[in-house]
């Protein structure tokens, strides 16, 4: 009697257990190709991507800092090269947004980036226009020469985040966890697009439920210490326009 009542009581939670926090099954979500090489910007694109690498900052934020050093002109055919990536934005309403970045909607994230915003506002900030968010890092010391052994811009642990020239406080950069991973498998047919995922349960508001926004981003590395990501629009379709820069100082 004792484990019929344990097994009816276990029944009948999994049954009123959110869809996200249920045990994840298998996921179909495989391992990105390592060897997939960025294509060289063409000349028609150089102009233009050196145009959308070049963050909007106020006076307050040191412009001199945060512009990428790989912009001289005689560098800019040289140094730049790109790739399409599917980046996710998604949180909790009220919660911290975070950044996945992901080789196809069919691949695991190879980059979670907790930026230092909240969902709402993110969402507010791109539907009145355009939003440009700045992560900066500081060089580690050590030789410059040797740089076999120091770490990938993308793989440095802790961003300062500028929103359109303001700071806003710390991205975190972290390994994609339970939960990212099953927004990422429920997202697996979604090449673009927004929307929101179920909340735990009726009762608990629209706070609760998940907002994304996903689209394909143009990753455009310029150097080992620049890298960006900006946010490309439906043909004939007239999008918020955001861009995520990578840079170290």
């Amino acid at each position: 009697m004792n484990e019929n009542r344990k097994s009816g009581s276990s029944t009948s939670e999994e049954q009123g257990r959110p869809m996200l926090s249920m045990s994840r099954p298998a996921l179909s979500l495989v391992k990105p190709r390592r060897s997939r090489r960025s294509r060289p910007l063409r000349l028609f694109g150089v102009v233009r991507s050196v145009f959308r690498t070049l963050p909007i900052f106020t006076p307050k934020c040191k412009p001199c800092r945060l512009t990428p050093t790989h912009l001289r002109p005689s560098d800019v055919s040289r140094n730049l090269s790109s790739s399409r990536v599917t980046g996710t934005l998604f949180g909790y309403r009220k919660g911290r947004v975070s950044l996945s970045i992901q080789e196809s909607p069919r691949c695991l994230p190879t980059l979670i980036v907790e930026l230092a915003m909240q969902t709402q506002v993110l969402l507010r900030d791109m539907s009145a226009g355009m939003v440009r968010l700045a992560l900066e890092c500081e060089k580690r010391p050590g030789n410059v020469k040797d740089r076999s052994s120091s770490l990938k811009l993308l793989h440095e642990p802790l961003w300062t985040m500028f929103s359109n020239g303001k700071k806003n406080g710390y991205g975190l950069r972290r390994d994609p966890n339970e939960e990212d991973l099953s927004i990422m498998e429920l997202l697996r047919a979604v090449s673009m697009g927004a929307g929101v995922l179920p909340s735990k349960s009726d009762s608990d508001g629209p706070d609760s439920e998940i907002a994304y926004v996903r689209a394909t981003f143009e990753h455009v590395i310029g150097s080992r210490d620049s890298e960006t990501f900006y946010m490309l629009s439906p043909e004939g379709n007239n999008g918020p326009e955001l861009t995520i820069f990578f840079v170290r100082i």
